[in-house]
């Protein structure tokens, strides 16, 4: 794996090139991580993952825009901080609660915790992921999670 290439879905068959990543110059770690995360906050825009593909020594993310991102009052920007993962309610009539923040050594350790159905949030205990996402604009991974069998 060389790159990662975010594709926006047009419609109609059409798909064009949005974003690159290399994997020299972030590391194939986080390639990895970018693969697992169901939406991609970019420029004040949310993008839902539709496909995620391999050409070669390409791995391509195809997104579709969905609009614009809505803020939550406690929004932290996180570049130069290290790697975070923020865990927050999956509810917008909660504005999308933050319960925790939690600090990671490596994307392997992101990886650890976007690759499950079920997580274990230190001092909350074990809930549901609902879905997970790349905020570009804000440097940091975000879980949503309900409890465990909670209605959606």
């Amino acid at each position: 794996m060389k790159k990662l290439t975010y594709y926006i879905d047009k419609g109609k068959g059409e798909y064009e090139p949005f974003y690159e990543y290399s994997a020299q110059s972030v590391g194939i770690d986080e390639l990895y991580a970018r693969q697992l995360c169901t939406y991609f906050i970019m420029r004040g825009q949310q993008y839902e993952l539709i496909s995620n593909e391999m050409d070669g020594e390409e791995e391509i993310l195809v997104i579709k825009d969905i609009g614009r991102n809505p803020h939550v009052l406690d929004e932290k920007v996180f570049r130069g901080k290290g790697l975070n993962i923020e865990i927050r309610r999956y509810r917008e009539m909660e504005n999308y609660k933050l319960l925790s923040i939690i600090p990671c050594q490596t994307h392997y350790d992101i990886i650890r915790y976007l690759l499950k159905d079920i997580v274990d949030i230190p001092g909350i205990g074990q809930k549901q992921v609902t879905s997970t996402e790349i905020d570009e604009d804000r440097g940091v991974y975000v879980l949503y999670i309900k409890d465990i069998g909670e209605k959606e």
